[in-house]
């Protein structure tokens, strides 16, 4: 991929220079330096970099980082940096009034729009999970409390989830959002349970039937909104953040709707500090499209009157470690990825893994365990940990 240099391209126009003395002392702020030399700096190779940065903010720094304007070594800490001197809420562009407008006036995840997740983020390669992953291929946060790898760390989360609902042998439980079937054959193999999965995803089904054959465990290409039937237990690892704040409240009543009195539901889900309507707006564009982090406000607003909360855990720190490690996997690996996905996807996957370590090393996004009941618990409720 071609990338010019300022030695080798001259600035065009004053409208960079001018745009580049605005952002440098705000980038001071952040101890981030211009063509600096620590891990963190950024090495700027087109002047066009500092105009793009005020014309489209966070959606300008990640499509000129993919484009190979800038570089940095440490793109991990350069994102928390950022964030932790407050500098990304100033950052705001007309693409983010548009997005706030457009979320307002319509439900960008309605059910029509359920599948296009799948299509353009959890099918388009095993191979890649597989090299990036767990052996289970478990797509959410690891709990690192006392592991030392990555399979270590997902099983503890996986035997975590199952231990907080309760799980024995013969229960009937749903899986909202069940990836390729690991935490599903974890459940059915370990405690003896049946399982019924849903996903939008057609590889995560297809993949999820072959490694659960034999095993009580049934999964289906489907929306979370045409789930039907009754279970003892439910949980969803790392879907609810697809769901989209104009559904949370549906999203819980057919949760509440779907177990008995004294069921339990755990919800693992990324979560964020403030309130909003839609999501990032690079994330949304190449990553996950329709995509929205919920707040603490928001999930309490959906429970009110449909569940009741028992439990509420946050180890958002956790996932900065598991995207690391996800992307020491993906570096590892990418010689034999990068004839089928080339070096443009490798820079935008790059972006994607470590600025999302930044913004949980940051903590400007968390990590939530909520365990909820239909009515409450008569008994009283200690959760694992």
């Amino acid at each position: 991929m071609p990338i010019n240099t300022l030695e080798s391209s001259p600035w065009r126009g004053s409208r960079h220079d001018f745009c580049r003395e605005r952002l440098e002392p705000l980038l001071d702020q952040a101890g981030i330096r211009i063509n600096g030399d620590r891990p963190w700096d950024i090495r700027v190779h087109d002047p066009a970099f500092f105009r793009r940065m005020f014309a489209d903010a966070s959606l300008g720094l990640g499509e000129s980082y993919v484009d190979g304007w800038w570089d940095c070594d440490r793109i991990d800490e350069f994102i928390c940096r950022i964030i932790r001197a407050g500098l990304a809420d100033r950052f705001r562009s007309w693409r983010d009034a548009v997005a706030a407008l457009q979320a307002r006036l319509f439900n960008l995840q309605h059910a029509a729009r359920a599948f296009h997740v799948g299509q353009r983020h959890y099918d388009i390669g095993n191979d890649l999970y597989g090299c990036m992953l767990d052996r289970r291929m478990i797509y959410s946060c690891g709990y690192w409390k006392d592991a030392t790898t990555l399979d270590e760390a997902q099983e503890a989360k996986l035997d975590l989830v199952f231990r907080k609902i309760g799980l024995e042998p013969g229960m009937r439980v749903l899986d909202i959002g069940c990836g390729w079937g690991g935490a599903a054959r974890f459940a059915a193999e370990k405690y003896g349970v049946e399982v019924y999965g849903v996903t939008v995803s057609a590889e995560q089904a297809r993949y999820a039937r072959e490694i659960c054959q034999g095993l009580p465990v049934t999964i289906e290409l489907k929306d979370y909104r045409d789930i039907e039937g009754h279970f003892d237990r439910a949980y969803s690892l790392g879907m609810f953040e697809h769901v989209g704040c104009k559904n949370y409240g549906t999203y819980m009543k057919l949760v509440a709707d779907r177990l008995p009195d004294d069921g339990l539901f755990l919800l693992h889900t990324i979560g964020i500090n403030t309130s909003d309507n839609h999501g990032n707006p690079w994330v949304d564009r190449y990553i996950f499209p329709n995509s929205m982090l919920p707040s603490i406000a928001q999930i309490g607003t959906a429970t009110e009157n449909r569940l009741v909360m028992e439990d509420w855990q946050n180890f958002g720190p956790d996932y900065d470690r598991t995207l690391l490690t996800w992307y020491d996997r993906f570096e590892w690996h990418w010689p034999s990825l990068r004839p089928r996905y080339g070096d443009r996807f490798y820079r935008m996957w790059r972006f994607y893994l470590l600025s999302f370590a930044g913004a949980f090393r940051a903590r400007y996004i968390q990590l939530w365990q909520i365990v909820l009941s239909p009515k409450g618990l008569t008994r009283r409720y200690d959760a694992p940990r």
